[in-house]
């Protein structure tokens, strides 16, 4: 579903992400681990067609990102850290507008705001501007409009900062279903407690660097994923 190979993304002299390849199959969770500016934002953003990069290939089912990044964003969704929505407008016309753009019938997003919005507890809050909602209704409302097209790949850094534990057990729900239904999910996470139970594999970055990668078992083997991230941070 996502293959990312030899990715390398520069910054003048720093390299970001430095020769990177995961290969992310529809099915599965797939984490991705690192410490702050050890490259995962850089990834996911070139991912997802935000961000250019030096050298490398990124197709999503199949698709270059490079060559045809339209077909590539229409099959993707995107939950970034941190929403930038258009505060002007109000949470039910963002989410019309997404589906307009991802060309969802009036029966299928009616259905689907309904179904995530009654889910996340937002839908009285639809009618007010996105302006005064907190950091937490946002990041529903980003959610909810990442599921209106049911993307076959949704990437997303660190979906659980700024939900409450009611919501991040509903995200979790759903991400489930969505790999039980043939969809794959890349996420970056800095809760490994959350990574080790609910991923199937994970990737550990390090400076830019691929560390490790694979099933959660073999990457952390007998002992705990913070425990192999601990070890793999302590390492010159």
């Amino acid at each position: 579903m996502l293959k990312i190979e030899h990715l390398t993304k520069n910054y003048g002299d720093k390299k970001a992400v430095d020769d990177l390849s995961l290969h992310i199959k529809p099915g599965e969770i797939y984490g991705f681990i690192g410490h702050n500016g050890a490259g995962k934002t850089t990834t996911i953003k070139a991912c997802c067609g935000i961000l250019q990069y030096d050298s490398g290939e990124i197709t999503i089912d199949g698709v270059s990102m490079k060559q045809d990044p339209i077909t590539c964003k229409s099959k993707i969704a995107y939950i970034p850290d941190n929403p930038d929505l258009y505060e002007f407008m109000t949470g039910i016309q963002f989410l019309n507008f997404v589906a307009d753009i991802f060309g969802v019938t009036a029966e299928k997003r009616k259905e689907r705001i309904n179904k995530y919005a009654d889910a996340f507890e937002i839908t009285g809050d639809l009618g007010s501007p996105i302006s005064a909602y907190s950091h937490g209704m946002k990041q529903k409302l980003a959610i909810i409009s990442a599921l209106l097209h049911e993307p076959k790949l949704i990437i997303m850094d660190e979906p659980f900062v700024g939900l409450d534990p009611k919501a991040t057990h509903l995200l979790k729900g759903i991400m489930k279903d969505m790999c039980s239904e043939g969809s794959a999910i890349f996420f970056s996470t800095h809760v490994l407690e959350v990574a080790e139970k609910l991923c199937d594999k994970v990737a550990i970055i390090k400076g830019g660097k691929l560390m490790r990668s694979g099933t959660m078992e073999e990457v952390k083997g007998d002992t705990s994923l913070e425990n192999v991230f601990l070890d793999l941070e302590e390492e010159k």
